[in-house]
Formats: structure tokens, C-alpha cells, sequence
């Protein structure tokens, strides 16, 4: 009786397994509905319209290769594929190491952590934002804050952001500013390591450098990768800083032109969707080449406790 008994409350318990996944189903449907018509649809699409001739007025002609072979002339298209790649480059990792120098420091046990971690972390909400890259311009035009400071000690400053220069070198100091979402990552991390792996290394004579070159980096290596591979999609994606620094022209001399500007500018400057469709899908193609040289990179590197 008692295994007949077990039965039936396996089979009551499949029932109401199939009603749970039924009313699952039902709570995703918005969002496969979303996923189609917001992602996947428009995704086909620009696939499609990347091998035509499309211009918003009149209906698309199929034209082949055309956009592709286009590709190997354009000259503001390899401007800002280097620009983008610099600005990748050097930015990402020079975020990362700040952001894990102060999750390092603040894993020490700072007093008022909640208010610090919170204050660090602000750059990465605002650091997108039309307003932020606003101030930016300001601080580094020629009568900005930044030149100011210099003048205090005597220095001539001059216009950051009108030369090709430096206008560039001011769009990563802005991504470098926001450290905050990959510190708060690391801080986790931190948190995570046993502190017994410290206090064993203290016992042998383990110098602070020691301990975080022998235990802190291996131990967090996953995090470093993941926040790696999130930054890099991240800042090839970077659109509103330029936009708005440059004030939508890529200037001066194309020096801040990135490629997600100079795909706005194909797509609705000059209104050719089918060139800019297969510019998106040469964006989606380097993203996808980057984030896979990682994986096989992180093999070398990352290291797993299992």
C-alpha cells in the first residue's frame, strides 16, 4: 500500500508539474513575443537588407555583394574601425585595473563601504548619459575645468577636444571614469575568497604583493574574465559619448569617429540602410571574433577551483 501510495503522489506531482510549466509558458509568451517582433525580426531584416540597395524611399533592390566589396574602398570606415580599436584597447584595460585597485582597497574593511561603493559606483549609472558627456566636453574645452587646473600651476592648457590629438584620448579617460559596475563585480569576487588562503600565507611569510600576485589574481581570474569580455562588448558599442563630444561629426579630422557613429551617420545622415545593415553585421562579426579569441585566451589564464 505504502509504494502504491508513493505512486500516486508521483503522478499527482507530474501533473502539477505539467500545469506549472503550462503557466510558465504562459508568463513567457511577452517576452518570446518581444524577443521575435524587437530582436530577432529586426535582426533578419538588417541581414537581408545588407545584401540590397535601400534608402527608406524607395523599396530595396537585391545588389549582392555590392556593400561588402564597398567596404575595402571606404576610407572613414577604416578611420573608424582604428579609432574604435584604440579606444578598446587602451580603455578597457586601463578601466579594469582601476576598478580592481579600489575594490581591492575598499575589500579592506573601509568604514562607511555602503557610501563609498555607492559613490564609485555612480560614474557607471551617469556615464552614458547625454548630460555626462555634456559636462565632459565642458570640462575639457578650451575654457573648461581642466585648463583651468593647469593654468593654477602655471601650464598652458589648450582645447582637448577640438584637436585630433587628444579628442580621442578624452573619450577613453570618460569610459575609463566608469569603473564602477566591473569594481562592484570585483568587490563580490573579493569577497568570495576564503580568508583562510591569507591567513595560511601570512604563517609562510607571504609579502601583501605576494599573496595578491599568488592567490588574489588566480582566485578572481574568472570575474577578470567575465568583466573583460562585458567591457569590450561594451565599449565597441560606445555611440552617446562621441555623438555628443563631437557633436555628431566624428571631428575633428574623423579622430573620435567610432564605428557605431560612423554606422548612425551611413544610416540615417545619409539614409543608406543597406550599406548600414552591413556595417551592423560587420559590428556583430568583430564582437563575436573578440569575445571568441577570449574564450580560447582564457584557457591559459583562468583559473576554476574544480
Amino acid at each position: 500500500m505504502s509504494a502504491l501510495a508513493e505512486l500516486r503522489k508521483l503522478e499527482k506531482g507530474g501533473k502539477g508539474s505539467k500545469r506549472d510549466n503550462r503557466a510558465a509558458a504562459w508568463f513567457l509568451t511577452p517576452w518570446f513575443i518581444g524577443l521575435v517582433l524587437i530582436t530577432a525580426g529586426p535582426m533578419l531584416a538588417s541581414l537581408v537588407l545588407a545584401f540590397t540597395k535601400y534608402n527608406l524611399l524607395q523599396a530595396p533592390v537585391f545588389n549582392g555583394l555590392d556593400n561588402i566589396v564597398r567596404m575595402f574602398g571606404d576610407e572613414r570606415l577604416l578611420r573608424s574601425l582604428i579609432n574604435t580599436f584604440l579606444y578598446v584597447i587602451i580603455s578597457v584595460p586601463l578601466q579594469l585595473a582601476l576598478a580592481l585597485a579600489l575594490a581591492v582597497f575598499l575589500d579592506r574593511g573601509v568604514r562607511g563601504l555602503s557610501f563609498y561603493r555607492s559613490v564609485f559606483y555612480l560614474p557607471s549609472l551617469l556615464g552614458g548619459s547625454v548630460a555626462i558627456a555634456v559636462l565632459w566636453r565642458t570640462v575639457f574645452g578650451t575654457g573648461g575645468l581642466v585648463n583651468d587646473a593647469l593654468a593654477f600651476f602655471g601650464i598652458q592648457g589648450q582645447g582637448w577636444i577640438s584637436s585630433p590629438d587628444t579628442a580621442l584620448a578624452t573619450l577613453i579617460l570618460l569610459n575609463v571614469w566608469t569603473f564602477g559596475s566591473p569594481m562592484v563585480i570585483f568587490l563580490a569576487g573579493l569577497r568570495q575568497i576564503p580568508t583562510s588562503y591569507y591567513e595560511a600565507a601570512q604563517v609562510d611569510g607571504a609579502s601583501r604583493w605576494r599573496q595578491f600576485r599568488s592567490i588574489t589574481m588566480p582566485l578572481l581570474s574568472p570575474i577578470i574574465f567575465f568583466n573583460l569580455v562585458l567591457q569590450i562588448i561594451h565599449a565597441f558599442q560606445s555611440f552617446t559619448q562621441a555623438f555628443v563630444v563631437s557633436g555628431g561629426t566624428g571631428g575633428p579630422a574623423d579622430s573620435t569617429l567610432v564605428f557605431s557613429l560612423y554606422l548612425y551617420q551611413r544610416a540615417f545622415g545619409s539614409f543608406d540602410m543597406g550599406y548600414a545593415s552591413a556595417l551592423a553585421w560587420l559590428l556583430v562579426l568583430v564582437i563575436g571574433a573578440f569575445t571568441a579569441l577570449n574564450f580560447w585566451l582564457s584557457k591559459y589564464w583562468v583559473f576554476y577551483d574544480d
